[in-house]
């Protein structure tokens, strides 16, 4: 058994690493266990980094497709289904060594092999050398999750897939069937859409990219079908039949059921957490369908073993895995940690259209007893989205009247995803609308919709 440590970290995914890094530089002797060869994670090796390369790809294939239109003629674009997964390899390793050589930066130890808890403050990690037991003084648990499969159509990794099989999928299918129009499903529907599949999206709630504002949402549907992605809202999967040339797909909706075909049925209905075997119950840590509980600190029921990221119940997302790694790192440092705000936390959807939004939907607004007015602005008005023809979408801004406390803003459109940090900052420093609006943007940008969008909530819309 080695010297005690002040912090392992079981995990080196975005919450993880980004955990073992802020140890680093708080000054805790601090070690990452990983039993994958390569730091990352699912973020990185099999989620956001590779699914955002391939939407790279499949977006270079639309501009070119109607590059004449911008006056730029060329021969019309051809997929290189290899070379796009080269690529995309290419960026994931090239960011797997950055995150390598962050670790060790930060003086973080790498232990590779599969980390269990055998007591309070020690971790055994069996690897191919044996099993060694670690101590210190607190473990953070990072573990994450793996996809979701569903008892009517189990992923096979052949006809029946999940995202991590579509990441290797080296060809495009001619019909693509995604149950579950989350982010991951509407991503996936973007890419192979672009790629050349017929594509259908199956959600058995009322509307696709369903924790969206409502309006975002019929937005985006209506994008889609214009796009030939069909929709099939209120719909659940009941069976599927794996025959030599493709899959035949039950559905149900309401009191009808129908059939459908596809050459390959992607599941993307959420994923589970990775909590099994990690010795929790051991302890006297209780799972709730797998997830961990914790206090505003991350803290679990042992106070000095944390959990963080996709194993506690907080949004599936990156950026709160890494939020929560640092507060459950400064909170073992005396160093000034504050609790999330999760109503801050920004949701992003890489599709085309893309789709980001942080703060409370018109809905959620209203439910919590806000007077609420909203502000929409179209980026069909917005002259700089007009220059790069990119002109479906809006922003829409959320208020409430009483103080003008801005309360949420909800964008679809191009670069949505980069426009919605504006949103973040003014909520975390308590913006008023006025205030949002009042601030000077640059013309012509995609950024000026935004302001249009809080000068509409309050009444006076400049452009439209």
């Amino acid at each position: 058994m080695s010297e005690e440590l002040d912090l392992i970290v079981i995990g080196s995914g975005p919450g993880g690493y980004v955990a073992a890094i802020r140890a680093g530089q708080l000054g805790l002797r601090t070690a990452i266990v990983e039993k994958d060869p390569k730091y990352g994670g699912t973020c990185l090796h099999r989620g956001c980094i590779p699914t955002k390369a391939l939407l790279h790809t499949a977006g270079l294939l639309d501009e070119i497709r109607k590059a004449e239109s911008f006056g730029v003629d060329v021969a019309q674009p051809v997929l290189n289904m290899e070379q796009a997964h080269l690529y995309k390899d290419t960026v994931v390793e090239k960011n797997a060594r950055g995150v390598e050589f962050l670790l060790k930066k930060n003086k973080a130890q790498g232990i590779h092999g599969l980390g269990r808890l055998v007591g309070p403050n020690e971790v055994a990690v069996e690897s191919a050398e044996g099993t060694q037991t670690y101590r210190a003084k607190h473990i953070l648990l990072a573990t994450g999750s793996v996809p979701r499969d569903i008892p009517p159509a189990p992923a096979d990794g052949q006809r029946i897939l999940n995202s991590d099989h579509m990441l290797e999928l080296r060809e495009v299918p001619g019909k693509l069937l995604v149950v579950g129009s989350g982010a991951v499903g509407c991503e996936f529907a973007s890419v192979f859409a672009s790629f050349g599949s017929e594509v259908t999206l199956v959600e058995m709630l009322p509307r696709i990219l369903p924790l969206e504002d409502e309006e975002v949402c019929a937005e985006l549907e209506k994008v889609f079908r214009k796009r030939g992605i069909k929709s099939l809202t209120g719909t659940q999967l009941t069976g599927v039949q794996v025959g030599d040339g493709g899959v035949e797909v039950s559905l149900s909706r309401g009191d009808k059921s129908e059939s459908a075909q596809a050459d390959v049925v992607l599941i993307a209905v959420g994923r589970a957490p990775v909590t099994g075997g990690l010795g929790l119950e051991e302890l006297g840590i209780e799972l709730d369908r797998g997830y961990v509980g914790v206090n505003e600190y991350m803290q679990t029921a042992v106070p000095n073993i944390y959990a963080i990221g996709d194993i506690v119940r907080t949004p599936w997302l990156a950026h709160v895995a890494s939020a929560e790694g640092i507060l459950a790192v400064e909170h073992i440092a005396d160093a000034g940690a504050r609790p999330l705000n999760y109503d801050h936390v920004p949701s992003v959807t890489y599709c085309e259209p893309e789709v980001g939004s942080v703060g409370l939907t018109e809905a959620e607004a209203k439910e919590r007893g806000y007077d609420v007015a909203v502000g929409k602005f179209p980026f069909s008005a917005s002259g700089k989205a007009a220059i790069e023809g990119k002109t479906d979408g809006f922003v829409k801004v959320v208020r409430e009247t009483r103080y003008d406390e801005l309360l949420g803003v909800h964008i679809i459109g191009p670069n949505a995803t980069d426009l919605v940090a504006e949103a973040c900052v003014a909520l975390q420093v308590e913006s008023t609308t006025e205030e949002l609006f009042r601030a000077i943007h640059a013309h012509p940008t995609l950024s000026e919709a935004v302001a249009e969008a809080a000068h509409a909530a309050v009444g006076h819309a400049i452009h439209y």
